[in-house]
């Protein structure tokens, strides 16, 4: 969830910093490892939403606690980008942002996180857990398997609070940091406190998930994916998204753990759920919002109902190189609405 502050000054959306077109991000083009002159970026080749439907190649690999079911592309040796999905999405949101930076020579990981797609728990003992520690260490579990030491991390919703924690926590396994919304670690004490009535409006599944018929709805599959949609068309106004696109996505929905997860995540947030022991020295160090190093782009999309007007509610939270950009007639779901502006994000940030 969005910072309190943020929320506010999302009530006044369409003031402030003017947005751009996602065509607005320019850059040449230039070889990964190429050095780049200070306020250039690179631009991919230009795509739209739509392009792909498929990942070329779908693996499995056990990390922690689970078995990762994750999309790849590109050469196996290229620097390392690692695309992290958000909900009620799944790794599709990226099927047409990872051939691009592939063609740049980036090795894409897109992995499924917990409880969805093909991602498994080792064990039917662990808890069903999904506070923000738990799906950072995921990641960093899923580097240590795939012997990845560094990667640029690139996400939105869930994976953009995911890659936040990790360059937070760990940042020497950071190259760099895109991060769709900003700075977007909870502070559950924070979450405690009411927002405007028009921010509260905006997160009303949230609180439909605090109750047993949110809970009911969730295990239901026919009520699930209809939710789901919902979601989808309210927090994408402008995306003409089709039923094959949708479905393509509601199949990752499926995990018996998906219901369990979602709304462990969505109560624990609002501090109606308990984390893990376990988690306790995580959750500790990100009470007071550790500022992240790691060179960053930031992207908000203007017709995303949680985005604030500019970046002022976060931008004290990144202290190393940064870029903002904020896309014209976009909505949350940025990286499968506007792939190659996504993508050009990508390679700036690897190049800050």
């Amino acid at each position: 969830m969005i910072g309190r502050r943020t929320f506010g000054k999302a009530v006044s959306l369409g003031t402030g910093t003017a947005a751009v077109s996602p065509a607005g991000l320019q850059g040449a083009s230039a070889a990964p490892a190429a050095p780049r002159p200070e306020g250039t970026a690179r631009s991919a080749p230009g795509t739209g939403s739509g392009t792909h439907t498929s990942f070329s190649t779908l693996k499995q690999v056990r990390a922690g606690l689970l078995d990762v079911g994750y999309a790849e592309e590109g050469p196996q040796h290229g620097p390392v980008v690692i695309c992290l999905h958000g909900w009620p999405y799944d790794i599709h949101s990226y099927v047409d942002v990872a051939p691009l930076l592939a063609a740049q020579g980036y090795r894409v990981i897109v992995p499924y996180l917990r409880g969805h797609g093909t991602t498994r728990f080792l064990s039917p003992h662990t808890a069903r857990n999904a506070q923000q520690s738990a799906v950072a260490l995921d990641i960093v579990a899923l580097m240590d398997a795939l012997k990845i030491e560094k990667a640029v991390l690139a996400g939105f919703d869930w994976g953009a609070r995911t890659a936040d924690i990790v360059a937070a926590l760990w940042p020497e396994r950071v190259r760099a940091l895109v991060s769709v919304s900003g700075y977007l670690v909870t502070d559950v004490e924070m979450q405690k406190q009411p927002l405007p009535p028009r921010a509260e409006y905006a997160w009303w599944y949230q609180y439909y998930f605090a109750t047993e018929r949110g809970r009911l709805a969730m295990e239901d599959p026919d009520d699930r994916r209809a939710l789901c949609r919902l979601v989808w068309d309210i927090v994408s106004p402008t995306w003409h998204f089709d039923d094959a696109t949708f479905a393509r996505t509601a199949a990752a929905f499926e995990n018996p753990d998906y219901a369990a997860i979602v709304i462990h995540n969505y109560r624990w947030r609002l501090g109606l759920a308990d984390g893990e022991p376990r988690y306790d020295r995580y959750e500790q160090r990100l009470v007071p919002r550790p500022v992240i190093a790691a060179p960053t782009v930031v992207l908000d999309a203007e017709r995303d109902p949680f985005t604030g007007p500019d970046d002022s509610a976060y931008r004290d939270r990144f202290t190393g190189a940064y870029r903002y950009h904020r896309l014209d007639g976009i909505g949350h779901n940025l990286p499968q609405e506007a792939p190659a502006a996504f993508a050009r994000a990508v390679v700036e940030a690897d190049r800050l």
